[in-house]
């Protein structure tokens, strides 16, 4: 009776994990090589060595009464949610399922790409990095997040006075932008030499137009420093932020993306970015673009098992629907919970869809077995659950408990973690125990008389 539906759901989950390899971003590749490896070991071990350490175990001589008894005091509980696949229950739990699936649609578009918190956010706030992050912003004109632009020229760039100028500007026009610190670039260097050079007077804190005058402010920055290369073909701006949230990240890029498509000195070139703002704000913009493609990856290649399983459109839609809405409920959580979308959180959605298909391919397998002609959705549904219920309910509590003891963690990205995958098992439990079946209402319907199913 597992056979099937066992090995239908691990081959769904080796499957699923293996479409998150189309993401090109390195960390989702190999959590989905890591994931599928782990899922198809599950292959061998459940359905091959399990059997076989099971034929050497001895059972008790009560062994039989005990899992009689369970089964008696659990009919009720079978029985209350049988009633999931009657016409009116069904009715309810579906408008239910509409509404929660307008709002997990509406709340989950706040999601944002990137972090949301100040300092690093795989640590609490009240860790001593962040804290002395916090203070090391407050009091200081530079912070510990840079975003360096790099301005590509002509050889000799740095003592051109117009190129110069256009540094300068572009340097200016950012530090005047909300949520930078303050930022440091050849350029701005150059004027404080220039004055440094005249007695330090600050009306000769300028850039001289006398290319000689200007080669003698440019001649003693070394190229260690970081604001010019050998031959001043590339000239880093640094722009300190004050912190690297989603949409102060989002802000510099589109602004220095504007000054870049804006026209300005034929001869300098601005271009996105390295320091690590710069690496998080280009992570954020390969996750935006990869997040959609994922789910259909990941939710294309469920369907499509599913349907070559149960060869019917009306039951992958039973199995799909609950694992879209759970997802939604998911996005819509991360966004009530403040958790940034990133390389770390994107993979969890697809991991609870992989995993929390396996539920509905169980008691739908039963389910689709066990309707005959005379027969109610609902009489055929408590059996199921009779058989495969005790099975989905053990592994999804199970399953959330473990990874709730991840919430006790001091380390917030894991705690995090704990709640979006407790999450995850515990609603795509209870959509494929509640949800299926009133789907199924619907879209299978009752057994025609003098027909097989």
């Amino acid at each position: 009776r597992l056979l099937a539906p066992g090995s239908t759901a691990l081959a769904t989950d080796v499957i699923g994990f293996l479409t998150l390899l189309v993401i090109q971003i390195r960390v989702i590749q190999e959590i989905a090589i890591a994931a599928s490896l782990g899922v198809a070991v599950i292959l061998l071990t459940n359905l091959v060595l399990l059997p076989v350490v099971l034929s050497y175990v001895r059972y008790p001589a009560n062994y039989h009464d005990r899992l009689q008894r369970r089964i008696h005091h659990m009919a009720p509980v079978w029985r209350f949610l049988a009633k999931s696949a009657a016409p009116r229950p069904a009715a309810a739990i579906v408008a239910i399922a509409a509404v929660l699936f307008a709002y997990g649609w509406w709340k989950g578009n706040d999601v944002a790409i990137g972090d949301l918190h100040r300092g690093v956010p795989e640590l609490r706030a009240d860790s001593r990095y962040n804290k002395d992050t916090a203070l090391v912003t407050a009091k200081f004109s530079i912070g510990v997040d840079i975003l360096t632009v790099i301005a590509e020229t002509k050889p000799e760039g740095c003592v051109d006075f117009d190129v110069m100028t256009a540094i300068d500007d572009f340097s200016w026009q950012m530090s005047n932008l909300e949520g930078v610190q303050s930022t440091i670039d050849l350029a701005g260097v150059a004027r404080q030499l220039n004055a440094g050079w005249n007695e330090g007077s600050p009306k000769w804190r300028v850039l001289a137009r006398n290319p000689s005058v200007l080669t003698q402010s440019v001649t003693y920055i070394p190229t260690t420093t970081g604001l010019l290369n050998s031959d001043c073909s590339v000239i880093p701006i640094m722009i300190f932020s004050k912190d690297h949230k989603a949409e102060t990240l989002a802000r510099i890029v589109a602004e220095v993306k504007r000054i870049e498509a804006s026209p300005g000195h034929p001869d300098v070139k601005f271009r996105l970015a390295t320091g690590n703002a710069g690496v998080m704000a280009a992570t954020n913009e390969a996750v935006a673009a990869a997040q959609f493609p994922m789910l259909l990856w990941v939710f294309g290649a469920v369907a499509a098992l599913c349907l070559l399983t149960f060869r019917s459109f009306a039951a992958t839609l039973c199995i799909l629907l609950p694992l879209g809405l759970a997802s939604l409920l998911a996005y819509a959580l991360m966004a009530w919970l403040e958790i940034g979308l990133k390389v770390g959180t994107l993979p969890v959605v697809a991991l609870g869809v992989g995993i929390g298909v396996d539920y509905g391919i169980y008691i739908y397998s039963r389910f689709a077995a066990l309707r005959r002609p005379g027969r109610s959705l609902r009489e055929t549904y408590e059996d199921a659950l009779a058989i495969t219920g005790n099975g989905v309910l053990f592994t999804g509590l199970t399953l959330g408990l473990a990874v709730a003891t991840w919430v006790l963690s001091s380390l917030k990205f894991q705690a995090d973690m704990g709640i979006l995958l407790v999450f995850l098992f515990v609603m795509n439990m209870i959509g494929a125990i509640v949800l299926l079946p009133a789907l199924a209402h619907f879209l299978v319907g009752e057994p025609k008389p003098g027909k097989d199913p």
